[in-house]
């Protein structure tokens, strides 16, 4: 579990917190051995509650989660509503809410004000960030741009985040200079291909707005077998997450 006080060099403001969490301590059976949070993937639903309990009892959470049924949009909800969304990200202002993104290689963002007053989390898969998610979400907060932090959880790495020509090209339709976050690459089966940075081209995407303290957890989550699930490497996996509340 990696949580405020695991970050040092990042400037977190005071009423606000985060984690991020791992594959570990929980009580899931393999594939999704062992702190499986996704409900959706297969796993005995029970233990995932179980799962979502002990992490809650962790962390101190001071109210439910608002968990999302996660679709790679462009969606943005109320945290504060009760029922589980379809959509990729939350937002709140209250401080008996929690803002939470699932991810196994897809990358989170979790956003704040440099007061502390207004939160949320953001699943940006390579779909919702090229068609604007992270525009979505910074739009969702009464602050300017530049008054925000983001942080960037753990995800797939650019040693390891191999796409086709089409995901560059779209990218690309949309902002020619993220051509410098694709390396060209043959696979081993001599097809073209690219070596994508998502961090990258997320960082590209905040500043652009105008963010101007970006936060990274640079872990890939592919490579770290034992750390992290990875959608890319196991196929049927369990997925982590990331929170983002007020805690004032």
């Amino acid at each position: 579990m990696s949580r405020n006080n695991e970050h040092q060099a990042w400037f977190i403001p005071s009423g606000v917190s985060l984690a991020f969490s791992t594959r570990e301590g929980g009580c899931s059976q393999s594939p999704y051995a062992s702190l499986n949070l996704g409900l959706h993937v297969g796993d005995d639903p029970q233990k995932v509650l179980a799962n979502r309990q002990l992490i809650a009892e962790e962390l101190n959470l001071p109210a439910k989660p608002a968990w999302l049924e996660q679709i790679h949009s462009v969606d943005i909800v109320d945290a504060d509503h009760s029922q589980v969304h379809h959509a990729d990200g939350s937002y709140t202002r209250s401080e008996q809410q929690v803002c939470v993104v699932m991810t196994a290689d897809c990358l989170p963002v979790l956003l704040c004000d440099e007061n502390g007053t207004e939160v949320a989390a953001v699943h940006a898969g390579w779909r919702g960030l090229c068609d604007g998610i992270i525009e979505v979400a910074i739009g969702k907060f009464s602050h300017m741009p530049a008054e925000l932090i983001a942080y960037l959880g753990p995800a797939i790495g650019p040693t390891a985040f191999e796409v086709g020509a089409e995901v560059k090209a779209q990218f690309e339709a949309k902002h020619p200079q993220t051509s410098q976050f694709f390396s060209a690459h043959v696979n081993a089966d001599g097809e073209q291909k690219f070596m994508a940075d998502i961090h990258g081209l997320a960082r590209f995407r905040l500043s652009l707005l105008g963010v101007k303290r970006i936060y990274s957890d640079p872990r890939c989550t592919v490579s770290d077998t034992e750390t992290f699930f990875s959608y890319r490497r196991e196929g049927i996996t369990g997925r982590m997450a990331s929170f983002i509340w007020l805690s004032r």
